[in-house]
């Protein structure tokens, strides 16, 4: 691959599955534009019914505006799309939703505390003489779970069950609303191995009767499992779009990042080349006989300086509830912890901090970011105290800060001053990480710290 920035493959062509298949939606030039950014620059898209149809690149790359303008989220500023032959320009997601295009997001937008059926049924409930018409509802979302395969109680509450059922509720209402093209983005970033294989199974159904499948993924594994088709996209633009048996894994890292073969290979042998040995055998952390609740029960580890320790396990096993309790966001109800060699009883996040540890939350939503403030403000938010003086932030040690790390780390964004919200979720990973880096942590932990993240990242 002597110019993967132009590298084409036999692309259009279809794949093992979908192969030959009718053009269900067609995406033309499509241009869309920011406060003078261009975001996506002419770009052409094509799904064919029946098929599973990756949309990748690296954060930022344009990823979720095409899929916005395909679902109504944004309006194109040029370009055409066409829905079954038929010109298409959604004012409204629900204008999308109500043609057949619905997008089932990473984050899961619905009512935890009702009921699987009034999930699935939610704004068009069925009604009897002007009342919801119960029976009726639990008896087509029954119908409808198990023609999915789903062994799910319709009358269950939704807050009752595990991220992954949740998940196949939300794929489900998709189905109900009557799904000719369903977008599912980041699907698996909550599940466990053996949910994913659920997952799988539940797309080789929809793909059989017909629906139109685009699906988003940092991950390849799950790319070349279930996808037929891959369009990359990198900087906005499109790059071309392949049959994933054509495509080589580090082929398709090449046309993401729009590198050659062989500086990908000498990055990946200097990696495997390194062998970093812990400074001390004496621990840095030591943690023992942790207990919260029915969360953890009697959790020991050690961690020594210059090294690396992996925390594995099923969801809800007690990692996250590990770090969370050496961090102090939720205190061990027993058990010690020495820092250094010294005790340490973190209450608060604030007793870690100044002890010299940081914590990156799996939630980045919920716990990481401030939607309305800006790339600067959150990423030097936990480095404020150090900033300031007398209630004054030092302004221009502030803006060399977020200047090296928006660089060291490869944040893409318009200028440091861009609301976080408006990045890609990848790009505010990388920020919720450099919040940390620039205190210059003594221990640093990463709770699913690659969720959203490209592969180039």
């Amino acid at each position: 691959m002597a110019n993967p920035g132009s590298a084409r493959l036999p692309d259009d062509t279809g794949g093992e599955r979908g192969d030959g298949g009718e053009v269900i939606l067609r995406m033309e030039g499509i241009v869309k534009r920011f406060a003078g950014a261009t975001a996506l620059d002419r770009v052409d898209f094509t799904l064919r019914r029946g098929e599973v149809h990756a949309l990748v690149g690296e954060n930022g790359a344009g990823k979720s505006t095409l899929i916005k303008i395909m679902t109504g989220a944004y309006h194109r500023d040029d370009g055409q799309m066409w829905l079954e032959g038929q010109p298409a320009d959604f004012a409204t997601p629900a204008d999308a939703q109500a043609a057949g295009v619905i997008a089932v997001h990473q984050e899961i937008h619905l009512l935890s505390h009702r009921t699987v059926a009034e999930n699935v049924f939610a704004g068009r409930e069925p009604r009897r003489w002007g009342l919801v018409d119960w029976g009726r509802m639990n008896a087509e979302t029954a119908e409808l779970l198990q023609r999915l395969g789903l062994g799910i109680d319709p009358t269950a509450t939704l807050g009752g069950l595990s991220t992954a059922q949740q998940q196949m509720v939300a794929i489900a209402r998709g189905v109900s609303l009557g799904a000719k093209v369903l977008v599912l983005d980041e699907p698996t970033s909550s599940l466990a191995e053996r949910e994913v294989a659920i997952l799988y199974d539940l797309i080789r159904q929809l793909q059989a009767q017909g629906t139109a499948i685009v699906y988003i993924s940092h991950r390849f594994d799950e790319l070349y499992a279930v996808c037929d088709r891959v369009t990359v996209l990198r900087d906005g633009k499109l790059v071309g779009t392949h049959r994933l048996t054509d495509l080589e894994r580090l082929d398709l890292v090449c046309l993401m990042l729009g590198k050659p073969r062989e500086e990908l290979r000498q990055g990946t042998t200097a990696f495997a080349a390194y062998t970093p040995e812990a400074e001390s055998t004496a621990p840095l952390l030591r943690a023992d006989g942790l207990r919260r609740g029915q969360k953890l029960r009697g959790v020991s580890l050690e961690v020594r300086k210059g090294e690396i320790l992996g925390l594995a396990g099923l969801l809800g096993s007690g990692r996250t509830e590990t770090a969370r309790a050496i961090f102090g966001a939720d205190p061990p109800d027993e058990g010690a912890i020495q820092f250094d060699g010294r005790r340490l009883d973190p209450r608060t996040p604030d007793d870690a901090i100044r002890a010299g540890i940081a914590f990156v939350s799996e939630d980045r939503k919920g716990e990481g970011i401030i939607p309305e403030l800006s790339v600067r403000e959150n990423l030097t938010l936990a480095a404020l105290p150090a900033l300031t003086h007398l209630g004054i932030v030092d302004r221009a040690r502030q803006r060399e800060i977020v200047d090296k790390f928006m660089r060291r780390l490869g944040i893409k964004a318009t200028s440091a001053d861009q609301k976080i919200r408006e990045l890609s979720g990848g790009n505010q990973q990388k920020v919720l990480l450099a919040r940390w880096l620039c205190l210059n942590p003594r221990l640093l932990i990463l709770d699913e710290p690659t969720r959203g993240v490209d592969v180039g990242a």
